[in-house]
């Protein structure tokens, strides 16, 4: 439906090797999709905390020094200080957020949250989310996209964005991009946007943002609030 166009917030995970990071104007964050078929050696300590959410397979990690099963879905908030790695993997895919310059931990060193074992709640135009693995300096959360198209509208907090299932398209600035399982999305705060859906099923796409808060929070062009959070 739109011409495949190289937009400066959209990028395809299966045609780059850099994903949205310092390299590409993204300060806060720096998206990795990580790959395993057997143990791997640690990741960490490092001065970034990092969350984890498995695309598919399973595995078994340790986190902070415990063991964590991995399956899809599954959600992992490591804190920066902590190490991690992979015990055993089967398959094993996982997207990798890398948070620069985080708040304090409080003592936390990991938390594990599976994505079928969280509520839903509701966000703007219909669409629902549910929170993962809680951490002090973002938000991370799964959000089910309805077929259309939202209004555009801006968030004051800085987000990646992982297309899980679905295809669509990201409009800014009367530019539009394809959206399909991979693409990979940097909404700055305050950018105007939107996405949609072109169906006939429900898009999910995988978010982190900062500051935490509320994946609901969300304002048309005119600043008028586009949810009651």
């Amino acid at each position: 439906m739109y011409p495949e166009k190289t937009v400066q917030w959209c990028i395809q995970s299966d045609e780059e090797d850099v994903l949205f990071g310092p390299a590409r104007g993204c300060d806060e964050f720096e998206q990795r999709v990580l790959e395993f078929d057997g143990p791997s050696d640690g990741f960490g300590p490092s001065t970034d905390d990092e969350v984890l959410f498995v695309l598919k397979g399973t595995g078994i990690a340790r986190v902070a020094g415990n063991q964590t099963e991995l399956a899809r879905g599954t959600a992992v908030y490591v804190a920066a200080g902590s190490e991690w790695s992979i015990e055993q993997a089967s398959g094993l895919r996982v997207l990798s957020v890398l948070v620069r310059q985080p708040l304090p931990s409080n003592g936390v060193a990991y938390s594990v949250v599976g994505l079928d074992d969280v509520e839903a709640d509701e966000a703007t135009a219909g669409r629902m989310f549910r929170l993962l693995a809680p951490s002090p300096s973002v938000t991370q959360f799964v959000g089910y996209i309805p077929p259309g198209r939202a209004p555009d509208h801006y968030h004051r907090y800085d987000e990646v964005v992982y297309v899980l299932q679905g295809d669509g398209a990201l409009h800014i600035d009367g530019e539009s991009a394809p959206l399909r399982p991979g693409s990979c999305i940097h909404l700055p705060a305050k950018i105007v946007h939107s996405l949609e859906n072109h169906g006939p099923g429900e898009m999910h796409v995988l978010g982190v943002f900062r500051p935490a808060g509320s994946p609901a929070e969300a304002y048309y062009v005119d600043g008028t609030p586009a949810y009651q959070y």
